[in-house]
């Protein structure tokens, strides 16, 4: 009778190596990802001097690949180790913490929603204090780089918050070469131009408003992203709901998991 009712009970080796494999890459991925931003660092000199993490004005893209990294680490060794060793602890760990993740994403993605204009106002807030950063850091510099020229837009609202930058302002006493210009990537591509000219964007808020449109992207970033968001909301839904449903398939399998070990144990308690 002990014998049949033990069979009775066995850990699902489909789910326990399902679980091991697929963390065991998101582990990878996570060491990966906070590799890069210690090289990062390295490269600029933080890890030498700790204190200068607080001397940037804007964000630290450094910080995105070293949060993301660190929790993928984090989730991944608990998945990967609890499913091998059928650790319960280790695995109720990372269905917690996958399920506070869910939470929080949704919550945001409903306080998005409601509050969308404090939202757009906090944007705006954002993409100022790293303008004014904007040569503080080469990372920073590139982010925002890469942002207006892909969204095809210069500054929050407009060119004219360059003038938050020391370097771009156009107050009388800018020593700088760059004074009353914009950063090249607000300029309008030309297809015949294989090189970019990095100084396309020189004096070019000292010209009339018809004459800027010539030359740089007027619209702002703010509003070019409602208008991506617009454009692409199957695209960025489709994202948010797949990834949401990898995550509530991983809570059931680490849940389904838990459930067979403690059976098991129970089972030979009792035999």
């Amino acid at each position: 009778m002990s014998g049949n009712h033990y069979k009775g009970h066995e850990v699902s080796c489909c789910i326990k190596y399902f679980i091991f494999g697929f963390n065991i890459l998101f582990w990878l991925l996570g060491m990966a990802l906070v590799g890069i931003g210690l090289w990062a660092w390295s490269e600029k000199g933080v890890l030498s001097n700790i204190s200068s993490i607080t001397d940037l004005g804007g964000l630290d893209p450094v910080w995105l690949f070293m949060v993301v990294g660190g929790v993928m680490f984090i989730l991944g060794f608990a998945g990967c180790i609890g499913a091998l060793r059928e650790n319960t602890f280790l695995l109720k760990f990372f269905s917690v913490f996958l399920g506070i993740i869910f939470f929080l994403e949704l919550t945001t993605g409903v306080l998005a929603f409601v509050f969308k204009d404090w939202i757009k106002d906090q944007l705006n807030l954002f993409i100022n204090n790293n303008i004014r950063a904007y040569r503080d850091d080469i990372d920073l510099q590139n982010l925002i780089d890469f942002t207006q020229e892909y969204w095809e837009c210069c500054g929050a609202f407009g060119a004219d918050d360059w003038n938050l930058n020391i370097y771009f302002n156009c107050t009388d006493g800018n020593p700088s070469r760059e004074k009353c210009g914009v950063p090249f990537s607000c300029c309008t591509k030309d297809p015949a131009e294989d090189v970019i000219n990095t100084q396309c964007g020189y004096d070019i808020r000292a010209k009339s408003d018809s004459e800027q449109k010539d030359y740089i992207n007027v619209k702002g970033c703010v509003p070019q992203f409602e208008k991506w968001l617009q454009d692409n909301l199957t695209l960025v839904a489709g994202i948010f709901i797949g990834v949401a449903l990898l995550q509530i398939f991983g809570i059931c399998l680490a849940q389904n998991l838990v459930s067979d070990i403690e059976a098991v144990r129970a089972s030979c308690f009792f035999t």
